[in-house]
């Protein structure tokens, strides 16, 4: 009994020092099921969550109402990468300059019921424009135009199709080059439009958002306190000109 024992043991060490990995300093397994609970989980997240955070977010709330509206438990930063790459993939949100690669195609969501009135959202994907690409005029404002800015602005965005037309924000940079100026721009929004702004996660360069509405409100509102508006965009005219107003 003692010898067989004894066995066992030799062969419960060498099961445990052939998963000993002496690079890392890790057991094999233990890594693997790592990998496989990061997997279940993000899987989990998804499926609880990924289609309600990308409809809310639709529907125009902001990261911190997604975040009180869910009712899986989500953390605030999670909210936010998701919310970020939707915005990207549906072309709210360009991480190059307008024109120097295709549009994103529209990305929509429908409410579908199952056998058992179980409600899930299905993405709809249309192309844009057969996949062709619109010609592009930037507008440069000045600073002597601040008091014409507005009647501007808005006629440039009335006259042109909100789908192609954006504006450059270099908000990434300001919250981390010039924190207390940005505190600044923020302070003559409303508390949605804060919400909104400060719960994406800018990163550290230029980024290009459309001009929706929403979007507009807070450009005329922020460009009142000092900020200095960026380069608008809109995908009509002669191709590559730009223009000072």
């Amino acid at each position: 009994m003692g010898l067989r024992k004894a066995e066992k043991g030799q062969e419960a060490m060498k099961k445990k020092e052939s998963a000993y990995d002496p690079f890392h300093g890790e057991i094999e397994g233990d890594v693997e099921q790592g990998y496989f609970k990061n997997a279940l989980s993000g899987f989990v997240f998804e499926s609880a969550s990924g289609a309600a955070i990308r409809h809310l977010a639709d529907l125009g709330y902001t990261v911190k109402q997604i975040m009180e509206k869910l009712t899986y438990p989500a953390p605030y930063e999670k909210i936010q990468e998701i919310v970020w790459k939707h915005l990207a993939d549906t072309g709210v949100l360009l991480l190059k300059e307008p024109g120097t690669e295709l549009p994103k195609s529209n990305v929509t969501y429908v409410k579908e019921y199952g056998k058992y009135g179980r409600v899930s959202l299905r993405q709809v994907t249309r192309p844009y424009h057969d996949g062709e690409l619109p010609e592009w005029k930037k507008y440069q404002f000045q600073k002597s135009d601040k008091r014409d800015f507005p009647s501007l602005f808005i006629k440039m965005c009335m006259e042109n199709e909100e789908e192609t037309s954006y504006i450059s924000c270099d908000f990434g940079l300001l919250l981390k080059k010039e924190p207390e100026k940005f505190a600044r721009v923020l302070q003559g929004l409303d508390n949605r439009q804060k919400d909104y702004i400060i719960g994406l996660p800018w990163e550290e360069r230029i980024v290009y958002h459309r001009l929706n509405q929403r979007m507009r409100d807070i450009v005329l509102r922020m460009c009142e306190n000092s900020w200095k508006c960026g380069d608008c965009y809109f995908g009509r005219g002669d191709k590559g000109h730009t223009h000072q107003l």
